[in-house]
């Protein structure tokens, strides 16, 4: 019997929340996978402990500067060590890798992801804003190269599984449920008096910073309809947010026919994480927490409010309008959520930033990847640029 040989995975982003869920789970199975490269931010000691357990043949540090003390730890460990975002490109042009696992957060895990696909690598992808920022030509890129862009994200990949075998002319509506995050009963006049710590307390989900202030804002879900436009070519008129506050049902798809197919499961990320590995099969692995429906769960959902949390309305609106709509709204969000962190602006200015941004650019509607990446450029400054006028 011919020995299946393991799959060469790499992950951008391997030192955050997702990325260190991913080496958990393919922990669980090295008869099947190899890891081949690991990035980092700035965590180097962490990618350096990952490293002396996982063996990749190199990893990238984009956020520090060389420091040859730091190379000999790697050396010592097996890994060669590429530094900046050269050294990240780099890896995502490598030959030697099956699969692509994209957990970087933010517009930086744009160009890698591009440089993964025109390599002709399949992607997990976890990083949204690739999708937000230039959907339309990531999407067709993929399908020109052959390449399969999978989802992490609970929500993406719960929608995934409820269309495995089904038609997309049976879709009446995506249903994509949302926590509601920490403010959800929180009354919209104390927003200006949100502080970091208590907007970094999500009540279900444990994630970093920046995707925890997404999802107190419900820009998360925002984005999530942005990329689930792409991901699944659903207009948005055929996608609606629920907001579902004890996260079990990670999302919905209701048919034609008036059917409802949902995707249950505890909210832990390994489980999409897991699927995403394994797709389309199902794997055990003792991991894997499993929901007891015995324990008399209540299901409860109802809709969001679009004043409290506009947002939603800025996402639905940057979707229709399409072009560099959505690339504008993603890098304003991210500048304004590190002004909130940062303690420079309060958490209601980000909504305002968000509709100022989105107001005052001058709109493209069929943009290419270096205008895309010029409203980026374009969102993020004028975000830093006038948030004293927010």
């Amino acid at each position: 019997m011919t020995d299946i040989p393991k799959r060469r995975i790499t992950i951008f982003g391997s030192t955050g929340s997702i990325g260190v869920n991913c080496l958990e789970v393919l922990n669980e199975f090295p008869d099947k996978f190899t890891v081949q490269y690991l990035t980092s931010n700035t965590h180097w000691e962490t990618l350096l402990s990952q490293a002396q357990k996982f063996k990749p043949q190199a990893v990238a540090i984009t956020g520090i500067k060389p420091e040859l003390s730091i190379e000999k730890q790697f050396k010592a460990a097996g890994s060669e060590v590429w530094w900046g975002y050269n050294g990240l490109n780099e890896i995502a042009r490598q030959e030697n890798m099956d699969l692509v696992i994209n957990a970087l957060v933010g517009a930086v895990g744009l160009k890698p992801t591009i440089l993964a696909i025109e390599a002709g690598k399949n992607l997990a992808l976890s990083n949204k804003e690739t999708l937000v920022i230039a959907g339309e030509i990531v999407m067709q890129k993929a399908r020109q190269q052959g390449v399969s862009i999978i989802p992490i994200d609970s929500e993406h990949s719960a929608i995934l599984q409820c269309l495995f075998a089904e038609k997309k002319e049976s879709i009446h509506r995506l249903i994509i449920t949302a926590s509601g995050g920490p403010f959800l009963h929180r009354q919209p006049e104390t927003f200006a008096d949100i502080t970091v710590a208590e907007a970094l307390k999500h009540p279900n989900w444990n994630m970093g910073r920046k995707i925890t202030i997404d999802s107190a804002t419900l820009m998360n879900k925002g984005l999530e309809i942005i990329e689930a436009h792409w991901l699944f070519n659903v207009p948005p008129d055929k996608m609606r947010v629920l907001i579902h506050p004890s996260s079990i049902v990670h999302s919905m798809v209701e048919f034609i026919d008036g059917a409802i197919k949902a995707q249950l499961g505890v909210p832990d990320m390994k489980i999409p994480i897991q699927y995403a590995l394994s797709f389309p099969e199902r794997w055990d692995c003792q991991l894997l927490p499993h929901l007891d429906l015995s324990e008399g769960l209540t299901l409860e959902f109802f809709p969001p409010d679009f004043q409290k949390f506009p947002s939603l309305t800025f996402a639905f609106e940057a979707i229709k309008a399409g072009g560099t709509a959505p690339a504008i709204l993603n890098a304003a969000n991210e500048a304004a959520v590190q002004l909130f962190l940062e303690e420079k602006i309060r958490f209601d200015q980000i909504f305002i930033a968000l509709e100022t941004a989105l107001e005052n650019y001058p709109h493209t509607t069929r943009p290419d990847l270096d205008q895309l990446l010029t409203a980026d450029q374009w969102g993020r400054e004028f975000v830093l640029e006038k948030f004293n006028e927010f």
